[in-house]
C-alpha cells in the first residue's frame, strides 16, 4: 500500500512538473516572437518536450482525462499570471475570478481522484 502511495504521488509530481513546463514553454513561445529568436525558440522546444515528457510519466498512473485536465489547468493559470506579470496584460475582478475558478477546478480534480 505505502509503494503505491509513493507511486501515486510521484505520478502527480511529475504532473506538477508538467503544468510548470507549459507555463515555461508558453512564456518562451511569446519570446520567440514567431520562432525569430532561436534562444527563446530553443527555450520554448526544449521546456515544451519536458512538459509533455512529464504528462507521459504521470499518465502511467493518473487517468487520461484527471492528467489532461489538471496540466492544462495549471498552464492556463500560470499562463495567464505570466501574462499579467511579464506582459502586462489587463486585471480585472473577472479574469481574476475565472483564473480562480481553474484553481479550484484543479484542486476539485486532485481530490475527486483515485490516482
Amino acid at each position: 500500500m505505502a509503494l503505491e502511495s509513493k507511486a501515486g504521488s510521484a505520478a502527480w509530481t511529475y504532473l506538477l512538473v508538467a503544468g510548470a513546463a507549459e507555463i515555461g514553454f508558453t512564456y518562451f513561445l511569446k519570446l520567440s516572437e514567431g520562432f525569430t529568436k532561436p534562444g527563446s525558440t530553443l527555450a520554448f522546444v526544449t521546456l515544451g518536450a519536458v512538459s509533455f515528457w512529464m504528462l507521459t510519466l504521470a499518465m502511467r498512473r493518473i487517468t487520461l482525462g484527471t492528467a489532461y485536465a489538471v496540466w492544462t489547468g495549471i498552464g492556463a493559470f500560470g499562463t495567464a499570471i505570466v501574462g499579467i506579470l511579464a506582459f502586462g496584460e489587463s486585471v480585472t475582478a473577472a479574469r481574476i475570478t475565472l483564473i480562480l475558478i481553474i484553481v479550484g477546478a484543479v484542486v476539485g480534480l486532485k481530490l475527486v481522484s483515485k490516482e
